[in-house]
């Protein structure tokens, strides 16, 4: 069994460094491929409203017999266009994903995008004031969220995010964003942390340390996450390769592996939709 470290978030809470994300896991299919990772000792789940698996992955929490204080689980709001939020609306959203995933209380729950063309993060985040208040969720955090966002953020409320999932990996590295989290006090999320398709894979940079260290790819892109202090949650529906990315503390980059990986971001490709004018 791999022991995962764990990182101390703003409030105390624990967070596992490496977790499971199930984006893209149909919901029939997520009991089977959540439940085959916590078999091979993934302890932190990543779900959310929009991906419509939160009923198969709560099954597979409450299915595993593993004591819930062991687990870590995080759902997110889908504040999509289609609804006015205010803090009713907000406080349904969040009974409704307790409701699906058969859970009294989830240890992480984020706002999905800023849509600052909407002007409405700051009504939902004081509601994720009073839900972290009352306990139903360990600790809250964002999604998605620029600097300016995050500015707006803390000049209006004393509560700081505990956690931002930002898209981060060797070709989009967020150095910036990723400063600015430290002197916040904000963890640092990666999703899509091994990029999306095989385009970062299948680089000769990311080869090349990848052979040096008798290890596959995708294993030293998620090295370079932790070395970083970033959380990760790669997400697979093959067993091998579910096990295969947890697999990744019996071996540590050198500097020269780091500046490596570090140079694929020169340019800083963005891979998914730019939080400034996502608003789907």
């Amino acid at each position: 069994m791999h022991q995962v470290p764990n990182i101390k978030l703003n409030n105390g809470t624990l967070m596992p460094q490496l977790g499971f994300g199930v984006w893209q896991v149909p919901d029939d299919e997520a009991e089977r491929v959540v439940g085959t990772a916590l078999e091979a000792g993934y302890r932190s789940v990543d779900t959310a409203a929009v991906y419509g698996n939160e009923r198969g992955t709560g099954r597979a929490v409450t299915g595993s017999g593993l004591p819930r204080e062991e687990l870590f689980v995080t759902t997110k709001l889908w504040n999509g266009p289609d609804r006015r939020w205010d803090r009713d609306a907000v406080l349904r959203a969040f009974d409704d994903s307790l409701g699906k995933l058969g859970l009294d209380h989830v240890d992480l729950y984020l706002i999905h995008w800023p849509r600052p063309m909407r002007d409405d993060f700051l009504t939902i985040w004081k509601t994720f004031e009073e839900i972290a208040a009352s306990g139903r969720a360990k600790a809250v955090g964002v999604s998605n969220f620029r600097p300016a966002d995050l500015e707006r953020l803390g000049a209006e409320s004393p509560l700081v995010p505990a956690v931002n999932q930002i898209e981060l990996h060797p070709l989009f590295p967020q150095d910036e964003l990723r400063a600015l989290h430290s002197s916040l006090g904000i963890a640092t999320e990666a999703w899509s942390p091994l990029g999306q398709g095989k385009e970062l894979l299948e680089l000769p940079a990311v080869a090349a340390v990848a052979a040096r260290h008798g290890r596959s790819a995708a294993q030293v892109v998620l090295r370079w996450h932790l070395q970083k202090g970033t959380i990760v949650i790669p997400k697979s529906v093959t067993p091998s390769r579910i096990r295969e990315n947890l697999d990744v503390f019996g071996f540590e980059l050198d500097a020269e592996d780091l500046a490596a990986l570090d140079a694929l971001g020169a340019d800083g490709r963005r891979i998914g939709p730019d939080p400034a004018e996502f608003d789907v």
